[in-house]
Parts: structure tokens; C-alpha cells; sequence
């Protein structure tokens, strides 16, 4: 069995299951998705649920997630999870979206069914109950700054904040142009919510930032070694609860810095129980496994 499938392995079950005792039958798609820790965490969801299927990782590149959904479905595949960079893509590329995954602006779970493509989202009902569990609070009670929300990742957990009825959100993202039609649309699903949009480069970044309760990394800064931390210590405080939705073993720059500072921090690889709680929801829902 390969630690890594590409399109090339779609070609069969043979080539595909080569060596395996079960037939592959989800993945997690990205680019790319050797560093995806999903198939063992989500493998031990599915086993503990009883669901005798083999979870992989496929390597797809930009552009090509239309023809790897085509090929998945013509093997059998019952659906997959999605990971960047193609949140966006696939969302194009399912028939039918759950309303949920629209106003989360974002697809990450697909299920092959017989009429259709259809597409979903766990990240944001998963993340609120990441912070329930990590932290001991509500989301809606926090005043919340997203770094990286201009990703699919990011953009989900903004309108999952906003739905939760956060008083304050402050979207930062790299590209500050990325972030004027999803402060917008947030403004538009939850007009109690006050959101601020800034660039990592704003000079009101730090104080923005010490004015919050939560402070979430959803961009992919802190996966490879040695990345330095997608924040300034100027931009953390003690008291603030910091989670980072990237998942290793280590802890990222970011957490490092916080647990430097005595915030209380957490990691997607702890909150993704919720995440995954989600998934095997929608297996059981979508998918009709038992």
C-alpha cells in the first residue's frame, strides 16, 4: 500500500488496493497531503464506529479536483475530505451544497451519492466543539481574531463565529483584498456581529489582537519546520486563549510562543475529536454506513 495515491492510482481497484485487506473507499484530496495526519486520526474514527472501509491520502493537483471527484466515483468511492488548497474548487465542483457549507463559504466533505455530488462542512461545527472542549467556553462569548481567513479553513471559521454570535470577529489574512467580500457577506448572515478586516502588515494588528479573547490561526504557517510564528509577540498576552488549526505532534511556533506567555493554548490535533465526531455524523447521514 502507498503512503500517498495520485490520480495515476485511479485508474483501478486492482492498482489502487494493491496489498490491502480492504478496499479503499475515502480520502482526504490536497496539494500537498503527504503531512496529513487525517487517515490515521479518521481511520480510528471509522473503525471505532465499525465502518470497514480503508481511508486514504490522494494527491490532487490545482485544477484536476473535478476529474479526481469523476474518478472516485466511477471506483466506488463513497466520499471524501478536503484539505487545501481545494476547498474552494471542490465547492464548484459538487452539484448540490448543504446550506450550512454555503454560508460557511467552503466545502470539505463529499459524498458520492446516486443522484448526485453533494458537498458539506464539518470545520465550523467542529471548531465549536474544539473551544468547548480545549478551553471550557462558548465561542459566542469571545471576541475572536482569525489569522489567515482568507483561506477556505479561515473563512468557514469566520461565518461559524459570526453564526455563533460573536460580538466582535477580526478577520487578518495576508492578502487584505481577499477579506472585503467575506467581511461583507458576515456582516450581511450576522449583523450583530462587529468585523474588522486588517492585513498581517497593519500597524493596528497588535492592538487588535490584545483586545481579543481567542486568537485562531487558520492558515497553514507553523506546518513545515522551522516556519517562524504567523503572529509577533507583540500581538499576545497572557490570559488570551490561543488555538492553532494546524495539527502535528509538536507544537507550532504560534503555541509556543503562547505557552511562553502562559495563555492557554490549543491545537486542532486535540480539537479535531469534534471534527471528527462531525465526519462520522456524516458518514452514518450521507453516506448510510453503520
Amino acid at each position: 500500500m502507498a503512503d500517498v495515491y495520485t490520480l495515476n492510482d485511479l485508474i483501478s481497484r486492482e492498482v489502487l488496493d494493491a496489498g490491502a485487506a480492504t478496499p479503499a473507499r475515502l480520502a482526504v484530496i490536497g496539494w500537498p497531503v503527504a503531512h496529513s495526519a487525517s487517515p490515521g486520526m479518521q481511520q480510528a474514527a471509522l473503525d471505532a464506529a465499525g465502518i470497514a472501509v480503508r481511508y486514504v491520502r490522494l494527491e490532487v493537483a490545482p485544477g484536476r479536483v473535478g476529474e479526481a471527484l469523476l474518478r472516485m466515483r466511477e471506483l466506488g468511492f463513497i466520499g471524501c475530505n478536503v484539505t487545501v488548497p481545494h476547498k474552494f474548487e471542490v465547492m464548484a465542483a459538487c452539484e448540490v451544497v448543504d446550506a450550512a457549507a454555503r454560508d460557511l463559504g467552503a466545502v470539505n466533505t463529499v459524498s458520492f451519492e446516486a443522484a448526485h455530488t453533494w458537498g458539506g462542512n464539518t470545520d465550523g461545527p467542529g471548531f465549536v466543539r474544539a473551544i468547548a472542549e480545549e478551553f471550557g467556553v462558548a465561542l459566542g462569548e469571545l471576541r475572536v481574531v482569525i489569522v489567515g481567513a482568507g483561506g477556505g479553513a479561515g473563512q468557514a471559521l469566520a461565518a461559524q463565529c459570526a453564526m455563533q454570535g460573536v460580538v466582535r470577529l477580526a478577520l487578518v489574512n495576508r492578502t487584505l483584498e481577499k477579506l472585503q467580500p467575506l467581511a461583507a457577506r458576515l456582516r450581511a448572515l450576522a449583523p450583530g456581529c462587529e468585523v474588522v478586516a486588517l492585513g498581517l502588515d497593519d500597524v493596528a494588528l497588535a492592538e487588535t489582537c490584545r483586545a481579543a479573547d481567542l486568537i485562531v490561526n487558520a492558515s497553514s504557517v507553523g506546518l513545515r519546520p522551522g516556519a517562524p510564528s504567523i503572529l509577533p509577540g507583540a500581538c499576545l498576552k497572557p490570559g488570551h486563549l490561543v488555538y492553532d488549526c494546524v495539527y502535528q505532534a509538536a507544537p507550532t511556533p504560534l503555541l509556543e510562543r503562547a505557552a511562553a506567555l502562559g495563555t492557554a493554548a490549543g491545537q486542532w490535533v486535540a480539537g479535531s475529536r469534534g471534527a471528527l465526531a462531525e465526519t462520522v455524523s456524516l458518514l452514518r447521514k450521507h453516506w448510510n454506513l453503520s
